[in-house]
C-alpha cells in the first residue's frame, strides 16, 4: 500500500513473527490483494478461508471480504457466532471446531476474523489451538479494535470466574483496516474507541496528543485522512511496546494500562453496559491525571489538557449520575487489578505528557481523595 496515496502500512516488528497493517479507506472489496501477500510471504498456501463474523456485521462487511477472497479463486466458509462478549466462551469455541473439521480444515486454512474485539479474541483463539495453530488474519470493524485489540496478538475467551482467563498469544499473518468501517458504527462505540486513541498520546507521544487537540472536528466527523493517520500512530505506538513486550514478561507492556485501574473497578461495580470499556477508561485516566498531580509528578496543565480533549470528543470525564459508588467497594476491586502485587495497589501514572511510569508506591489515602473529588 503507498503511504502518498490514501493508504499506508505499519510493520509490527517482531523477527518471524513480524507482520503489517495496512490501512485504507474504501478499500474492502480489495482486501484479498493483502491477504494473499501476507499468506505468500508465510508460505500458506491452501486458499482455505474460514471467516468468523457476528450478527452485526455479517452484511456487509463480511460478505464483502468473503466476496473479495472468492473473487481472487479463494474457497471460502462462513462461521457467524452471536453479537456480544457471551460469545467469547469455550461452547462457541467448540462449535467453531466443529466446523472447521467439518469442511477438512489443515494446518494452512486460513481464519480470518471480521468484527469487533470480541471476534477478533474469539477466532483468534480458535487459530492458535485448532491443530496447534493455523494462521490467522484481523479485520477489525470497531475503532476500539482498529487500535487496541487487533495489534499484538492476544486472544483468548472468557471462563465464568473473569474475563480472558484462558487465551494465548497468536500473532497474525496481517491486520486490515479500512477507516470506511467506521461509518456505521454507533456513535457511542465510535467514541469509546477515541479513549484509547487519547491514551497513546498522553502515555507515548506528545506531539500525537497535540495532533488530536487540533483535529477534534476531524474527530468527531470521522474524517477519512484524520481517521487513517490517526489508526496509524496509533498502531505504530502499540507496535513499539508490543515489539518490546511481545508477551508480557518484562513489565513494560503495562503501560497500556493508562487509567484501566480506575476503570476496570468502575466496570465492574457500575454494573457491566452501564458504562462502556472506552468510556470508564476515559474517566479512569482523568483520575490517574489528577492521582499524578496531587502526588507532585505532574502539573494541573496535564489533567487539564486531557479533560478538554475528552470532552471535545464526547467522552465523559465522571461518573454518570446513578453510579454513585463506596470508595471502599472501588478500593477492594482496585486491589483485585492484575497489577496490584500482595494487596499493593500500583498505578500507570504520568510524570509528563508523552511518558508514563507503574508507581507502586501510591498511598492509599490519595487513590481516595481522588475518589471523593
Amino acid at each position: 500500500m503507498n503511504p502518498k496515496t490514501d493508504s499506508q502500512t505499519v510493520r509490527v516488528k517482531l523477527g518471524p513473527r513480524s507482520y503489517d497493517i495496512d490501512i485504507a479507506s474504501d478499500q474492502l472489496a480489495a482486501c484479498a490483494r493483502s491477504v494473499e501477500r501476507w499468506a505468500q510471504d508465510r508460505e500458506v498456501s491452501a486458499r482455505q478461508a474460514f471467516i468468523v463474523t457476528d450478527a452485526n456485521v455479517h452484511k456487509p462487511h463480511a460478505a464483502a471480504v468473503m466476496q473479495s477472497l472468492q473473487d481472487a479463486n479463494w474457497e471460502t466458509h462462513l462461521a457467524k457466532v452471536p453479537a456480544g462478549e457471551t460469545s467469547k466462551s469455550l461452547t462457541v469455541v467448540a462449535g467453531l471446531y466443529d466446523q472447521l473439521v467439518d469442511i477438512q480444515a489443515g494446518r494452512q486454512t486460513l481464519v480470518i476474523a471480521v468484527g469487533g474485539g470480541v471476534v477478533g479474541d474469539l477466532a483468534g483463539f480458535v487459530a492458535a489451538t485448532y491443530t496447534r495453530g493455523v494462521p490467522f488474519v484481523q479485520v477489525p470493524t470497531t475503532l476500539l479494535a482498529q487500535v487496541d485489540s487487533s495489534v499484538g496478538g492476544k486472544v483468548g475467551i472468557n471462563h465464568a470466574q473473569g474475563k480472558n482467563l484462558i487465551g494465548a498469544f497468536h500473532q497474525p499473518l496481517g491486520v486490515f483496516i479500512d477507516t470506511s468501517l467506521l461509518d456505521t458504527l454507533p456513535e457511542r462505540d465510535y467514541r469509546s474507541g477515541l479513549a484509547e486513541v487519547i491514551k497513546y498520546g498522553v502515555i507515548l507521544d506528545e506531539e500525537f496528543f497535540a495532533y488530536l487537540e487540533q483535529n477534534v472536528e476531524g474527530l468527531n466527523q470521522r474524517a477519512p485522512e484524520v481517521l487513517r493517520h490517526v489508526i496509524a500512530r496509533s498502531c505504530e505506538l502499540k507496535a513499539q511496546v508490543v515489539a518490546a513486550d511481545e508477551y508480557e514478561r518484562t513489565g513494560l507492556r503495562a503501560v497500556l494500562n493508562y487509567g484501566h485501574t480506575f476503570a476496570h473497578a468502575y466496570e465492574a461495580l457500575c454494573g457491566y453496559g452501564e458504562l462502556t470499556h472506552g468510556e470508564a477508561v476515559a474517566i479512569g485516566m482523568v483520575d490517574a491525571a489528577q492521582l499524578a498531580e496531587w502526588r507532585g509528578q505532574v502539573d494541573g496543565s496535564l489533567a487539564q489538557r486531557q479533560i478538554a480533549l475528552t470532552e471535545a470528543v464526547g467522552l465523559p470525564t465522571r461518573l454518570p449520575e446513578g453510579c454513585e459508588l463506596k470508595q471502599d467497594d472501588v478500593i477492594a476491586r482496585m486491589k483485585l487489578d492484575k497489577k496490584t502485587v500482595a494487596g499493593q495497589l500500583r498505578f500507570v501514572l504520568p510524570t509528563r505528557l508523552g511518558h508514563v511510569e507503574v508507581f507502586t508506591d501510591v498511598d492509599e489515602a490519595d487513590v481516595r481523595r481522588v475518589l471523593s473529588s
